[in-house]
């Protein structure tokens, strides 16, 4: 039996459903942080943004500014989902920067609109700590989970102390580039987007980890 990150179950319409209200609330709460920054955002403005009533948003939310975790963690789930799909034998550098130029490189405008939201929340982020916490708490949990995935791949035989290296350092990549690129107002994609950046610093992370030199010839050559 193969010990490969098997697919997930199909969710219940039920599911479905709470997600899709999960994330058009996280919709309404990154729209209005952007157009008025979070102490200028109540809860119930973002309810009656989203179309729902207060009693809902509480069900799903403790406060306004954890409304937007689904949004900032539905890009790291669709990259660990990714990176869960690679072919057996790739060796890990080749896919770890695959994985993460899939998420990063918008194929469409939807996923460069996504981008942009990311980089709202950022800015709006930096004068509350309560929506940085939530950034944190967010790329943490991404991390539990892809260190899972990283000891598949990397095979029975790798360090869990190396494997845990790699998932926190492909994690920080991914969060500095995000956070960098968010300072600046360069284009989502491009030498200086965010997929460019997290491939820089997940090389520069990831240069001591001995799972990295194993696999890393070829792979610097973009």
């Amino acid at each position: 039996m193969s010990n490969r990150p098997g697919p997930s179950a199909t969710p219940s319409l039920t599911q479905r459903r709470k997600a899709a209200t999960q994330l058009d609330i996280a919709r309404a709460a990154v729209e209005l942080f952007t157009e008025r920054g979070p102490d200028g955002t109540t809860a119930e403005d973002v309810a009656q943004r989203a179309g729902v009533a207060l009693r809902t948003f509480y069900r799903y939310f403790r406060s306004k500014q954890d409304a937007v975790a689904p949004l900032l963690a539905g890009g790291a789930d669709r990259w660990r989902d990714s990176l869960a799909a690679t072919a057996p034998g790739t060796p890990l550098p080749t896919a770890l920067e695959s994985s993460i130029a899939a998420s990063l490189v918008p194929a469409d405008e939807e996923a460069a609109e996504g981008l942009r939201w990311t980089r709202g929340l950022l800015r709006a982020s930096a004068g509350d700590p309560a929506l940085r916490a939530v950034w944190y708490r967010v790329n943490q949990e991404s991390e539990e989970r892809l260190r899972e995935i990283l000891a598949v791949l990397a095979g029975p035989d790798a360090d869990p102390l190396e494997v845990r290296l790699a998932a926190a350092a492909a994690t920080d990549a991914i969060r500095i580039a995000l956070e960098g690129w968010a300072e600046s107002d360069a284009p989502v994609d491009g030498p200086a987007g965010p997929a460019a950046l997290a491939l820089r610093c997940l090389r520069e992370l990831m240069g001591g980890v001995s799972l990295w030199q194993q696999g890393a010839g070829g792979t610097r050559g973009d």
